[in-house]
């Protein structure tokens, strides 16, 4: 183990290895200043991430930040909720680990980006299927874009505990593009105590299997950590 990985910190309450089925890997955070729409995310990544890559390392971005230097990011107070948003989000299951659509701005948001048909479909198909504890065909039949929405919360890094965010725009033309640039392996990941997502990935040689194994226990945290990239590292085989 080099020095480089015994010297790096992980956030609090948080393991900086995992134990994987084919070896030790770790998750080593990278902290950047708080990151705004006037960024953008190749910078971000020469800046912070590159200096410290090795080899076969893998690139993990909280889908966070890559919509929110896409300008996908937007104060609370600039959303007007419609009246079917407002009504919607009546039926939504609050989850203490993010709000979610569980906000009339979320919702909205949802109502725009997946368009009202789809989203009304999708709900009508999950309440007609709840009551035989069948759960989860909302967000299938919405998309994945519509998943990684997201609202305000308490423990939100300010500004962004006063916005709702959509998901990325195109995350695999994304991670394509910082692949092509940097030569690494790149996923976008939506993590949290819940689960994981994936969102997009430079090769279809990383399973999503694999990505949401290694981000299972959340090591990026949710708030003031300000590590919204970790660097994949494999450490023993």
């Amino acid at each position: 183990m080099n020095n480089l990985i015994k010297d790096w910190p992980a956030n609090p309450e948080k393991d900086l290895y995992i134990e994987m089925d084919d070896g030790k890997y770790a998750r080593l955070p990278v902290k950047t200043h708080v990151i705004t729409a006037q960024d953008d995310i190749f910078n971000i990544v020469e800046q912070y991430v590159i200096q410290h890559l090795q080899n076969t390392d893998i690139i993990f971005i909280s889908e966070r930040v890559v919509a929110i230097t896409q300008g996908r990011a937007f104060p609370i107070k600039d959303i007007k909720p419609s009246w079917l948003a407002r009504f919607l989000v009546m039926f939504v299951h609050k989850s203490p680990y993010g709000i979610g659509l569980g906000s009339p701005w979320t919702m909205e948001l949802s109502l725009r980006e997946a368009g009202i048909p789809r989203i009304l479909f999708a709900a009508f198909v999950s309440a007609i299927t709840k009551p035989f504890g069948i759960k989860g065909l909302f967000y299938i039949i919405a998309g994945k874009s519509v998943a990684a929405i997201d609202g305000p919360c308490h423990y939100t890094l300010p500004p962004y505990n006063e916005y709702a965010k959509l998901g990325p725009k195109n995350p695999n033309k994304v991670v394509r593009e910082l692949k092509n640039k940097f030569g690494y392996e790149v996923v976008i990941i939506d993590a949290n105590d819940l689960g994981v997502s994936v969102l997009g990935k430079s090769s279809n040689k990383i399973t999503d299997d694999f990505c949401k194994k290694i981000f299972r226990d959340n090591p990026l945290g949710q708030s003031s950590q300000q590590t919204p990239i970790a660097i994949v590292r494999k450490i023993i085989s």
